[in-house]
């Protein structure tokens, strides 16, 4: 059967003042009453409701329930510190309204399609943001809160009881203690402060301070790789030579400027795949450098260092050192003695009388 146009919109106006309360709550930020939605994201989930105001969350692009970046998927902390900008949201009352009144014109004015403020002057991207943001939902977040009745012992609810039972987190772990002004305002978030520190271990590719190398090499191509697979560097300027190694499976591009090698080194270090493959890539070495420092021990051509293969003897120790060397005594004969004495007598041979003492007897 089908259902009248007016119907849907009904039962969907019904949905929404369900979900919503005009006026329920102060916004945690501005202290200015708005409207709070409430819902239920889905089975054995906690309910979520937004917890700041409209206004709030467009000066600074972030959602209104979990104060995340809506780009990237970050805290604020994270989105500021990647795209250089600096906070500016004052902390007293009457400048906060009346830096509220001048944002809400100036979203008023825009199309909605770009952030406002300092945010809306911005870079639009960093490779920081780009390497840490999310791109999978985050489920866990909506998860019920742990039962403190059972971390007591004293839950009767069983399987119907609506909240978690598991053991609640370290107390002294950071991330138990978390504050939304804090993360709203972009200071002292514990999240954050985990994510900058993993975004400052990641492999990075400085550049060499020789600027004479303008080369990159570029590892793990495969055996069916062309000129026209590496395509992708001449958007970054201009390219003198493509050198093409199908053994080693490799390339060398010299670029005709080091600022377009770095750009392209920037661009192209741990995100480039062709083919399927993910490509490594690397500053080449001056013929200088290779010339002087060649092969060193446990590094291998590129300048890598080779860990050790576990389970091989190690090195043998070297001989002692004798200032001169003794001659060989292969029958162990006293070194003392005589040749005189050292002569061996040999039996005669059969049918012979032996001779006297002191008589040497030629055969």
């Amino acid at each position: 059967m089908a259902t009248s146009l007016g119907s849907n919109t009904y039962n969907r106006q019904n949905w929404e003042d369900a979900t919503k309360e005009k006026y329920g709550k102060e916004c945690k930020i501005c202290a200015r009453p708005f409207t709070v939605f409430r819902w239920c994201p889905g089975t054995r989930m906690r309910f979520k409701k937004t917890e700041v105001c409209q206004t709030c969350s467009k000066m600074k692009n972030v959602c209104q329930t979990c104060l995340l970046d809506l780009e990237y998927g970050l805290p604020i902390q994270v989105r500021d510190t990647g795209l250089s900008v600096k906070d500016e949201v004052p902390r007293s009352d009457v400048n906060k309204e009346y830096y509220t009144q001048n944002m809400e014109r100036e979203i008023a004015n825009s199309d909605g399609t770009r952030p406002v403020g300092q945010l809306g002057k911005a870079p639009s991207s960093s490779d920081m943001l780009l390497k840490l943001a999310r791109t999978t939902p985050y489920y866990k977040r909506n998860r019920p809160h742990i039962c403190s009745f059972w971390v007591k012992g004293e839950c009767k609810r069983g399987e119907e009881c609506p909240y978690r039972h598991e053991k609640p987190t370290d107390p002294d772990d950071p991330l138990a203690d978390q504050n939304i002004k804090d993360r709203y305002y972009g200071i002292n978030d514990p999240v954050a402060d985990k994510l900058l520190k993993r975004a400052s271990t990641m492999p990075r590719l400085d550049p060499p301070e020789d600027k004479s190398i303008t080369t990159l090499y570029i590892g793990g191509l495969g055996d069916t790789v062309t000129d026209g697979d590496l395509n992708h560097f001449y958007q970054f300027g201009e390219i003198r030579t493509i050198t093409i190694v199908q053994r080693q499976q490799c390339a060398f591009i010299q670029f005709a400027t080091r600022q377009s090698a770095e750009t392209a080194a920037e661009k192209s270090f741990n995100k480039l795949i062709i083919n399927g493959r993910r490509l490594t890539v690397k500053w080449g070495r001056s013929q200088a450098a290779r010339g002087k420092e060649g092969i060193k021990e446990g590094v291998s051509e590129m300048g890598t260092r080779l860990d050790p293969v576990p389970g091989l003897p190690g090195a043998l120790p070297p001989p002692p050192a004798l200032d001169e060397e003794p001659p060989a005594n292969y029958f162990n004969l006293d070194p003392s003695s005589s040749p005189a004495v050292m002569n061996i007598a040999l039996p005669p041979p059969p049918g012979i009388n032996p001779p006297p003492p002191g008589k040497i007897m030629t055969y």
